[in-house]
Order: C-alpha cells, then sequence, then structure tokens
C-alpha cells in the first residue's frame, strides 16, 4: 500500500540522526511483528520445513547484502533505458535478469521527477529492501522517523539536509511485509560521460530511501 502526501527523512552526514530518531529502539520491548516473526520461525522449524542452522545462515546471509548493490541496480537503470522499463514494472525480475537476488517479497520502484520526490517509511516496524540495500540503518526504524515522516516528510527531508522547492510534490510510500519500495533518485547533472561503475559511486543508501539526493559528481 502507498501512502501518497501531498505536502511533504549510506552516507554519512554531518548530523547525529541515529541519536535524534534511534534512543526508543535499543532494549525496547518486542513489537507485535517481532513476536510473531519469532513464534513463526519457531513453528517452521519444529515442523521440519528448515533447520535453525538453516535459518542462521540465512540471517547471516542477508546480513552481508550492502547498499553497494542497490547502487549498481540503480546505475545500471540510468545507463540502460529497457533496464530501466523492467525495474519500473517489477523491480525482483529485473534484478534477477542482472544476476541480482533481490529477495522474495515484491520491491516497487518508485522514480523521483523534478516534480515528484519520493520517501520510504515503514510506519509499523521496519520493513526494508535488504535483499538491494541490507539492513536497515537504526533510524529507520526508530519511532520517531515512523511517526513523523508521515506527518511532516518535509521537516525529516530538511533534518537530512534535502530541501525541495515548494513545487515538488512529496509522496510518502509505506512499506509493508508484502510489498518493499525503493527509489530510484534522478541522474545528478554532469554525469553524461560517466559509466556504470562511477554512476554508482553517487548512489548512497539514504537517496535510495528518499531522505537525501545521489551525491554531487563535482564532489565525489
Amino acid at each position: 500500500m502507498t501512502n501518497e502526501h501531498e505536502h511533504t527523512h549510506g552516507h554519512d552526514h554531518d548530523h547525529d540522526h541515529d541519536r535524534t530518531f534511534q534512543p526508543d529502539i535499543e532494549d525496547s520491548p518486542f513489537t507485535h511483528y517481532q513476536v510473531m516473526a519469532e513464534a513463526l520461525g519457531e513453528l517452521l522449524i519444529d515442523k521440519g520445513i528448515f533447520s535453525a542452522d538453516d535459518l542462521r545462515r540465512q540471517i547471516e546471509h542477508l546480513d552481508t547484502r550492502t547498499p553497494a548493490l542497490g547502487a549498481d541496480v540503480i546505475a545500471r537503470a540510468w545507463t540502460d533505458p529497457d533496464f530501466k522499463a523492467k525495474l519500473m514494472e517489477n523491480v525482483n525480475e529485473a534484478t534477477e535478469s542482472i544476476g541480482v537476488d533481490a529477495g522474495d517479497i515484491p520491491i516497487r520502484a518508485v522514480e523521483n521527477t523534478p516534480e515528484t520526490h519520493n520517501v520510504i517509511v515503514c510506519t509499523l516496524c521496519s520493513c526494508y529492501p535488504r535483499g538491494l540495500l541490507g539492513p536497515p540503518p537504526d533510524w529507520y526504524k526508530s519511532r520517531a522517523y515512523r511517526s513523523r515522516t508521515v506527518r511532516e516528510p518535509r521537516v525529516i527531508l530538511a533534518e537530512f539536509g534535502t530541501k525541495l522547492s515548494d513545487d515538488v510534490e512529496v509522496r510518502v510510500h509505506d512499506s509493508t511485509a508484502d510489498l518493499r519500495y525503493i527509489v530510484l533518485p534522478m541522474r545528478p547533472e554532469g554525469t553524461d560521460d560517466m559509466d556504470a561503475a562511477a554512476l554508482a559511486k553517487l548512489v548512497t543508501r539514504d537517496c535510495l530511501i528518499g531522505v537525501s539526493l545521489p551525491d554531487d559528481p563535482a564532489g565525489a
């Protein structure tokens, strides 16, 4: 489900977002969905669907994923119109076609334009496209980010250093257990002569979530 708000949150920033958004996460009680996930895992292990070691190995595999995978995918979309069309239609199938396993949970790409800026949140917990971006940052999981992004997305974006003009519509997309999102940022100006490998270095985790823009090629 997409939560679209007509009003209007990787790489390191000068300000400490983890301190701003994260204090309520550590040592907090499990959420309903965390409890359900634990119970489901135990049930599937008990029924012999997979072993505890299988589950551990899969978690370890997911933890090895990094935003570099997502950056490569975006750079490919910037340089290959056919691939971009596939990505906008079906992220999982498009990434599989270039040898990247994005996982079984559907992922939808939302494209930034001069008129529209997209930002991703999970208001219930921390649903996130781990197959392409790796584990979510702590601030993404914090209650402050999850609640404020829906209410005041332009304020959150400004706190990340992303200030948009009033004529740019900001759309907030709410990830769920059944559907995840990834932002396709606009290709930076002045990159016509850059190949996909160089372009990928401009793509940060935060711009794939939508809280920031790609790095400036002049400063890369």
